[in-house]
């Protein structure tokens, strides 16, 4: 199978990494987005977005003329849609981005062509999508009609950690879950490309459960974790002394607790099997409530310490800065996505009476839902607010030695400064 041509609908931080992995493989990639601001950027060789290893990527694919960026699709021999997934108020999934790519392409689809959908979608999207193609292309015939079809479909989730990407596309092993065991085959040439990992090769069902079942079963874990400061707290048990202890036993293994869990995969992704199996996903449900109520409780935590600072700094609230310490929803990176520490700072800027800080290296400017709030360096932060509120364990935040604050006042989340 030959694919002269690739199209990556979704320039984002999915897309993007695909689109120049593939022309670093010497392929021809179009990559397609609505954000006029992003195509213009990757056009001129540069990235709008942080991801380690990135820039240089893109902009040799740019110079060699191996990538470039348009608003609209054009004709490809395959088409990768990685566009997002989030859910509505209700916590359904809302897939109208998947239907508007799937809608886009189909003008400029032909028979042979290959069309994979890579976005973390509910099981039966991939199917779904193949009926909004067929509606628009009468003329084609889709795998679910039957017969051999001309375009050929297959939904194949990414399983990356932002952060690491460029490596993690190359060398994690790829679901492939094609509506036929030929679309498998096709998507699976597709991506031995530049794939180093195992092609494991299922239906599209089967692949849409599975990126699901991963990120619900990482955030049960995470909600024990998180269930258990809360128990430490009331107990007066510093929690990560004692993860750490019951971590020796050969057989536990309890991850790290947070102000909460972000990002555009686990704290959304279990959210849809809630809503398509809501008598049977009981324990998946208490975890999302259980890391979807953690900021809440942050937000208590800080006004216990306000109260404290209040009490013994003959200070009026208005006089007191908070400083929270990163907005990511994981250390080292820029995205705020779901982020929890985003929300605590939200909830403190909506909360507190005097200046709110925020400390956050990755970006140049806060997001417009903290207007109230003033980005400031880390220094500042050190040496003249009074609460520290420590929420993203940024490397450039662990390497501060904490027994040199001279703040009294810490609420630490994430056990960096105990």
């Amino acid at each position: 199978m030959t694919f002269n041509t690739i199209s990556v609908i979704g320039l984002g931080y999915i897309g993007l990494p695909t689109a120049a992995i593939f022309a670093s493989q010497g392929k021809r990639v179009v990559g397609v987005d609505v954000n006029a601001h992003a195509v213009e950027t990757i056009n001129r060789g540069d990235i709008h977005i942080v991801e380690p290893e990135l820039d240089a990527v893109v902009k040799t694919a740019v110079q060699q003329g191996l990538l470039r960026a348009t608003l609209t699709p054009e004709a490809a021999d395959a088409f990768l849609i990685a566009v997002p997934t989030p859910f509505m108020a209700d916590h359904q999934p809302d897939l109208r981005y998947v239907k508007a790519a799937a809608e886009s392409i189909a003008p400029v689809l032909k028979a042979g062509d290959l069309v994979i959908l890579e976005s973390t979608s509910p099981v039966g999207s991939t199917e779904q999508m193949v009926t909004w193609l067929a509606a628009a292309r009468p003329d084609l015939r889709f795998p679910q009609q039957g017969e051999q079809p001309d375009i050929f479909i297959a939904y194949c989730p990414e399983r990356v950690l932002p952060g690491q990407i460029m490596l993690e596309l190359v060398k994690n092993d790829r679901v492939i879950g094609g509506m036929t065991p030929e679309c498998s085959a096709r998507a699976s040439a597709l991506y031995r490309i530049f794939l180093q990992g195992e092609c494991v090769e299922t239906n599209a069902r089967t692949a849409e459960m599975c990126k699901l079942t991963e990120n619900s079963f990482r955030d049960v874990n995470i909600a024990f974790a998180n269930e258990l400061s809360l128990i430490c707290a009331e107990q007066d048990i510093n929690v990560w002394e004692l993860i750490a202890l019951a971590n020796r036993h050969p057989r536990v293994n309890i991850l790290q607790p947070g102000p909460g869990v972000g990002g555009h995969c686990i704290a959304v992704d279990p959210w849809f099997i809630v809503a398509q199996n809501p008598q049977q996903a009981r324990l998946i449900r208490t975890a999302r409530e259980v890391n979807d109520a953690k900021p809440h409780w942050v937000l208590d935590q800080v006004k216990k310490t306000v109260a404290d600072c209040l009490a013994q700094s003959n200070k009026r609230a208005s006089e007191v800065t908070i400083a929270c310490f990163g907005l990511a929803f994981k250390p080292n990176i820029d995205d705020l996505r779901e982020s929890p520490a985003m929300e605590v700072a939200q909830l403190i800027a909506e909360w507190h009476q005097g200046s709110n800080w925020v400390v956050e290296p990755h970006i140049s400017q806060l997001p417009a839902a903290l207007t109230t709030s003033q980005l400031v360096g880390t220094q500042q932060a050190l040496e003249q607010a009074d609460i520290l509120v420590m929420l993203v364990d940024h490397q450039a935040f662990r390497a501060i030695d904490g027994g040199q604050l001279v703040q009294q006042w810490i609420v630490d989340t994430k056990g960096v400064w105990r």
